[in-house]
């Protein structure tokens, strides 16, 4: 079973690096957003401080949704994934491959390029490193609840809409505790709590997540 998933993994990283052109628009996308706000609030430097935090939670929420649809699309489209669904491997070990390729793809690049940013933003210092592992912790947690949202709309005329529709506000409790985490620390009152709790959102979507991608890709491509 893991040279399945080692193998889904390699094969989507393979596929990702051919078409890394998706990949730097996903970051580039990021980085603009973050970089414009400056322009709409003014380089007031207390104001950025205080909007950092959400700022580049934001950013990284609207950059994961924007490449979404990339997760299954390809292997749809060539028959692919109706191979995996009719294999004898567990749906969901691979199911977990490719999330996890898409969250290397898209979200370690973003949780890399965030401490730069945010000193753009003139976050302090101190506060660095519970941003880098809020979106650590969070950025998985949107590729998983993604992936279904993805799985669901699959093949649908303006699934991208649709998508949007039925992931946001899922994605809403961790842009609170990710945000919360690096606005607590900030202001000295640490970040514990919200980090906790990021990590038990990260536990239950890898327990449910993948189960629930799995049987809405059957549903799909039925």
């Amino acid at each position: 079973m893991l040279r399945t998933f080692f193998a889904v993994l390699r094969r989507d990283l393979l596929l990702a690096w051919r078409g890394r052109a998706d990949v730097m628009v996903t970051l580039a996308f990021f980085v603009i957003v973050v970089c414009l706000f400056p322009f709409g609030v003014g380089a007031e430097p207390n104001l950025l401080r205080a909007i950092a935090p959400g700022v580049l939670w934001v950013a990284a929420l609207l950059a994961c949704l924007l490449s979404l649809h990339r997760l299954f699309a390809q292997d749809y489209a060539d028959g692919t994934l109706e191979q995996l669904l009719l294999s004898s491997e567990p749906a969901v070990l691979w199911v977990l491959a490719k999330v996890l390729a898409f969250w290397l793809t898209t979200g370690l690049p973003v949780v890399a390029v965030a401490p730069g940013l945010a000193l753009l933003l003139d976050l302090e210092q101190g506060a660095l490193p519970v941003l880098v592992l809020s979106l650590a912790l969070g950025t998985p947690i949107l590729a998983l609840l993604g992936a279904v949202g993805a799985a669901l709309t699959l093949g649908v005329r303006g699934g991208g809409m649709l998508l949007a529709l039925l992931i946001l506000p899922l994605f809403v409790p961790v842009l609170i505790f990710g945000a919360g985490a690096v606005e607590a620390e900030a202001s000295g009152t640490g970040a514990v709590a919200h980090l906790l709790l990021l990590g038990g959102g990260l536990a239950g979507a890898l327990a449910l997540a993948p189960l629930a991608c799995a049987a809405s890709l059957r549903i799909s491509t039925e």
